[in-house]
């Protein structure tokens, strides 16, 4: 069973997917970290993530890379974003993806374009979204605990940016699949949050819900 998870920053989607993938006992892997780690190591090389060679250059990173704590960085974020919009850079990392969301008993993957793009074949897809306001006071407490300084009107800018990006750039824009069931979390915590993803799996897949 493959399980597509998407959706925009700090929508709830990875913790989702991690929770369905325990819970399923299926692998996980959380594709904007791909990203991160090209937009970080766009800025170890020193190179411009918005010029389309620079940023498929670093598509070959080590996989060591994924490693950094820097890439759950607010900055780290704001350069996977720019980094995606290239074509070549999607190419890139298409069939690592594709590979992890084929193999024998299926996976959990979430990203921007699982159910449109990289797993359209997947029995249950899930769109998670937020609104700004929510998802921006999600990524601030955060960022608190992690004592990075930053505040609220920034990350609110920020995610507007790349929501702006992601939903308007030529290849795999953000969008829900016309399959998937899209379940917003703005008023949900982690618990409700899995519960109504659970529900829309066992939904999309015949499955019986828990007891």
């Amino acid at each position: 069973m493959i399980i597509a998870v998407d959706g925009p920053t700090a929508s709830g989607k990875g913790t989702i997917a991690k929770a369905l993938a325990a819970h399923f006992g299926l692998p996980h892997l959380d594709t904007g970290l791909l990203y991160r780690a090209v937009g970080r190591q766009v800025f170890l090389d020193g190179g411009d993530p918005d010029d389309s060679g620079d940023a498929l250059a670093a598509t070959a990173f080590p996989d060591s890379l994924l490693d950094d704590p820097h890439l759950r960085d607010e900055e780290t974020g704001g350069l996977a974003s720019r980094v995606s919009v290239h074509p070549a850079v999607r190419q890139a990392l298409f069939e690592r993806q594709r590979s992890f969301a084929t193999q024998k008993g299926g996976a959990v993957l979430d990203g921007r374009d699982i159910g449109t793009v990289i797993a359209p074949e997947a029995e249950a897809k899930l769109f998670v979204t937020a609104s700004v306001e929510a998802r921006a006071q999600r990524r601030f407490l955060e960022m608190r605990d992690r004592g990075v300084p930053v505040t609220l009107a920034e990350i609110e800018d920020d995610l507007r940016r790349r929501d702006e990006r992601d939903r308007n750039r030529a290849v795999a824009p953000l969008v829900p699949a016309e399959d998937a069931l899209v379940i917003d979390t703005s008023a949900l915590d982690r618990e409700e949050a899995f519960a109504a993803a659970l529900e829309a799996v066992n939904a999309l897949t015949g499955q019986l819900p828990c007891p």
